[in-house]
């Protein structure tokens, strides 16, 4: 199925973005490509909030972002709501991360996994579907519902 997706990475997840770009559009995604667009030193927080502006926005479907530990941007895109984003290492996580947590945001470290585990990363979240039933309640609180309200 092809969807948006927006991308953004600071300087240090700049050449793992460019090559997840590339084989994103190959596969026939539209991308939302938000930066940045080189390897000279960039604030991590302005690319976490982009992605996750536009993911919450509806500009795309979902988004990747990625910085040298995936920590900060993650961060940074959490911050946003209606953005949950999800730090992950491996595909099961990323597979996890959708089923469980209806995670809409990718992130990555591209200073602690290579491309191969990035590639399952990508290939699990865009090809997973959230579970739902007792998970809906769960990903309502996470964007400010109370316990009764989740419960509906």
């Amino acid at each position: 199925m092809t969807q948006t997706i927006a991308l953004a990475a600071d300087h240090a997840g700049f050449a793992l973005k460019a090559l997840l770009a590339d084989e994103l559009r190959a596969a026939g995604h539209d991308v939302l490509d938000l930066g940045t667009h080189g390897e000279a030193s960039v604030d991590y927080p302005d690319y976490g909030f982009a992605v996750a502006q536009a993911v919450a926005g509806g500009r795309a479907a979902h988004g990747i972002a990625v910085c040298g530990s995936g920590i900060g941007i993650a961060i940074a895109a959490n911050r946003v709501p209606g953005a949950r984003a999800a730090l992950c290492t491996s595909g099961l996580m990323a597979r996890m991360a959708r089923t469980h947590n209806d995670a809409n945001i990718l992130v990555l470290g591209s200073r602690i996994i290579g491309v191969e585990v990035a590639r399952d990363c990508v290939h699990e979240f865009l090809n997973t579907a959230f579970e739902g039933g007792r998970h809906a309640g769960r990903v309502a609180k996470l964007d400010g519902a109370t316990l009764k309200e989740a419960a509906e």
